[in-house]
């Protein structure tokens, strides 16, 4: 699949559901209101949509939520796509969750096919965790990371880099991260739906960040890459690798390869625009082939924007998009 501006897409996203067990300031309201049942896809219905993007071409795929993990018998949709991995078809089978289900899923997922993880944790302190996630706990996170490190699976730490929250926490974070064999990668927060309080608040440069983190780490040009976002460095006293993703520092439009569909077979183009097209009419139309559900997504791919329109000051106040980033999938 090529978008009207050359850029191979290969890379899926999918968001298996919009329900998590933690509510993350940056990330939802306090007050959510979940999906009925019915405009949810069926995992089966989710894995032959996957079916589909992997026919044309797709070769990495990243389940999401919400928190994926919540979902019931979502491990039979991992094992139904780690079956797809190998030549002609998926190169990568990964997942990004917050960790509390972990000490139970760990295994499983490995076993699945699932090499490699991202585990959100916004901070290493017990009270600030609690206020990032509204009521979660630390240890079940804590103890699902090393459950996933004990299954055999690499795990990358994801943390949302927020003003006032835990700016002070990135040194601590490095060491700890170094100390356990785990990669980092910081994140800008990204101005996705309506939140209790302002992102001007929260909002973080990250090019701030990596400055001040100079001062105390060696940060070593690499050019690995995991097929997203992030700028990579290593760690030259740790070893490990720490990552940026810089949507609003440093636009990373110009190489996206990627595109996100909801767990209700809607298809965003671009994280950060409203253009979308809806897969689930023609999953559910049975008049409709496969072939007729590669059309849909070739003639969404045709529609991809250049570039997101993310921006956080003053002025604009209001999200860049209505919808939150647990509907569209982390």
């Amino acid at each position: 699949m090529i978008d009207p501006f050359g850029r191979r897409v290969s890379y899926l996203r999918v968001s298996v559901t919009d329900r998590c067990d933690l509510r993350c300031v940056y990330c939802m309201a306090e007050d959510m209101t979940f999906l009925p049942k019915a405009e949810v896809l069926s995992l089966e219905e989710l894995d032959r949509l996957c079916g589909a993007f992997i026919g044309l071409g797709v070769d990495k795929i990243r389940l999401t939520g919400g928190e994926p993990l919540v979902r019931k018998n979502v491990i039979s949709l991992f094992r139904n796509l780690g079956a797809r991995l190998g030549a002609g078809g998926l190169k990568e089978l990964t997942v990004t969750t917050n960790g509390t289900q972990l000490t139970k899923m760990a295994g499983d997922l490995a076993s699945a096919g699932v090499r490699r993880i991202n585990v959100s944790l916004d901070t290493l302190d017990p009270a600030t965790f609690a206020a990032v996630t509204r009521w979660g706990k630390i240890e079940p996170t804590l103890d699902g990371i090393f459950a996933a490190k004990a299954a055999g699976l690499h795990v990358k730490i994801n943390a949302v880099a927020m003003k006032g929250v835990n700016e002070g926490e990135f040194d601590r974070m490095i060491a700890w991260c170094g100390e356990h064999g785990l990669d980092l990668c910081l994140i800008e927060t990204m101005p996705l739906g309506e939140i209790d309080g302002s992102r001007n608040d929260q909002y973080l440069p990250l090019s701030t960040v990596r400055a001040q983190l100079r001062q105390n780490w060696t940060l070593e040009e690499t050019d690995y890459s995991t097929g997203g976002p992030a700028r990579y460095f290593t760690v030259k006293e740790t070893g490990q690798r720490i990552g940026f993703i810089t949507p609003l520092t440093h636009n990373f439009c110009e190489s996206c390869n990627r595109v996100r569909v909801t767990c209700t077979g809607t298809l965003y183009m671009c994280l950060g625009q409203d253009d979308a097209a809806d897969l689930r009419k023609p999953l559910r139309d049975d008049t409709l082939d496969d072939e007729g559900l590669k059309a849909a997504i070739l003639e969404a791919i045709s529609r991809k924007p250049k570039g997101h329109d993310f921006v956080i000051d003053r002025q604009a106040r209001a999200p860049a998009v209505a919808r939150h980033m647990s509907v569209t999938g982390g």
